[in-house]
């Protein structure tokens, strides 16, 4: 039903943090597949990989590009788009039934932003709860994006570059993005 995609580079680390709260997505069913879409790693991130199960992709080529590939070669309807260090909390995988099973075809999702995450001090948080309150909590690719493929394939996936998460979250646009019940921990806030 659904195929998680993570691009990494020298990510053993983080891609641990990331697989670890997926296992729970995969005794459920929604997982049926994991792609590791490298950039050529020399760390174990392949070995991270191998161990977990998952399909690797290695390739020297911008994110974008590998992001792109790696979707061509999904197997199902469904992807989730995570960076390595995002760590979806307790109860996403029935966030992303709910949106999946319930879903127009042309919309994507993403995870909700913690509270805590909007702990900019003095006038940045004003002006940020203000901005949030007016147009919706900023988009960011630390929060995933969960898409079927007719909507990606429609919009031609990912650009070539490095920025191109970013990209498609904006090609996108906030009308076609709802907000799933539960969040994710980015992964800059990781210790």
């Amino acid at each position: 039903m659904l195929t998680v995609i993570i691009p990494t580079r020298e990510s053993e680390r983080a891609l641990v943090q990331t697989l670890a709260p997926l296992v729970a997505g995969a005794t459920a069913g929604l997982i049926a597949e994991v792609i590791i879409a490298d950039a050529g790693s020399k760390d174990a991130t392949a070995e991270v990989a191998d161990l977990a199960g998952c399909r690797y992709l290695a390739a020297d080529a911008p994110t974008g590009a590998r992001l792109k590939s790696a979707a061509q070669s999904a197997r199902t309807p469904w992807m989730l788009f995570l960076r390595p260090g995002t760590v979806p909390e307790t109860g996403w995988v029935e966030a992303v039934e709910q949106f999946i099973g319930g879903s127009e075809v042309e919309r994507a999702a993403v995870f909700r932003r913690r509270a805590d995450e909007f702990t900019e001090p003095g006038i940045a948080a004003a002006v940020a709860a203000v901005r949030a309150a007016l147009f919706g909590p900023p988009l960011n690719p630390d929060q995933g994006l969960l898409i079927g493929r007719r909507l990606y394939d429609g919009l031609g996936g990912h650009a070539s570059g490095d920025d191109a998460e970013a990209a498609l979250l904006k090609t996108l646009g906030r009308r076609r993005i709802a907000l799933l019940s539960a969040a994710a921990r980015p992964a800059h806030t990781l210790t």
